[in-house]
């Protein structure tokens, strides 16, 4: 697969955050296996996040693509919060959400749902500021880079999530390991790494165009963030496949790790 990656320019170019959201995250649609996804990553975050669950002050969300689902639980948790992604388009779609301007993406079936498994949908207005206010900046990232966030250096975190994109940056597995050494680059010792990533999928469609997967298996997802210095404390798998992908997929695993001590 690493001769067919697709590149950063592609992203750039050809990457549109509606398309994405239209494929993805139209969870008012009905029952579907993208609908599951989503339910069944919120109801991991809320695990991960809800009582009895991580706490801190710093959160560094990586990849985010065009998405605030996957820290609607962290911004309970967390007072201050950082989305970050490589594409301008889903940068400035971020912003969008996060300005309530005309044409944002409407979360509102989503955030329900989050506020459902906290036990009162009806606060899904009251999450969605909740969240407004604890998103701080939203950055550039590039996880194959020692600091995944230059020019920007942040104090180290207390947390890194990154959900649905380690597997779309990195061309082969030594990248996707040294990018989880990255990742760890921006975390205090004894933080968490809190992942999602899609196994075994090669490629995915975002409109007419498709994007390359790196297809890893959960042993090798599972030894990779072990060797980057986290032990990990859950790990979750979900069988429901994505059915937008192209080729076929063994569904996601979910990981909450941490980071090990230093000598």
């Amino acid at each position: 697969m690493e001769g067919s990656f697709t590149g950063p320019d592609k992203y750039q170019k050809y990457f549109l955050p509606k398309d994405y959201l239209d494929t993805y995250y139209r969870f008012e649609h009905g029952p579907s296996p993208e609908t599951e996804m989503i339910k069944f990553n919120l109801q991991c975050l809320h695990k991960t996040f809800g009582p009895g669950g991580l706490r801190g002050e710093t959160l560094i969300d990586v990849g985010s693509g065009p998405t605030i689902y996957q820290v609607l639980a962290a911004c309970e948790a967390f007072s201050d919060i950082t989305l970050s992604d490589f594409t301008d388009r889903n940068r400035e779609e971020l912003q969008k959400w996060l300005r309530k301007d005309v044409g944002a993406f409407d979360w509102t079936p989503v955030l329900k749902f989050a506020c459902e498994l906290e036990g009162n949908s009806s606060r899904w207005q009251e999450k969605a500021e909740k969240l407004r206010a604890t998103v701080k900046r939203v950055l550039k990232c590039d996880v194959n880079l020692g600091n995944p966030l230059v020019p920007v250096e942040l104090p180290p975190a207390d947390c890194v999530v990154t959900l649905l994109a380690m597997e779309c940056a990195c061309c082969n597995l030594a990248a996707y390991r040294a990018a989880l050494c990255n990742l760890s680059s921006l975390l205090k010792p004894g933080g968490h790494l809190v992942t999602t990533v899609t196994l075994e999928i090669s490629s995915y469609m975002v409109g007419k165009h498709q994007f390359s997967c790196l297809a890893m298996t959960k042993e090798e997802v599972e030894q990779a963030v072990q060797d980057a210095g986290f032990d990990i404390k859950q790990l979750l798998h979900s069988a429901q496949a994505y059915s937008a992908s192209v080729a076929p997929n063994k569904g996601i695993c979910f990981i909450v790790a941490r980071k090990r001590p230093g000598p």
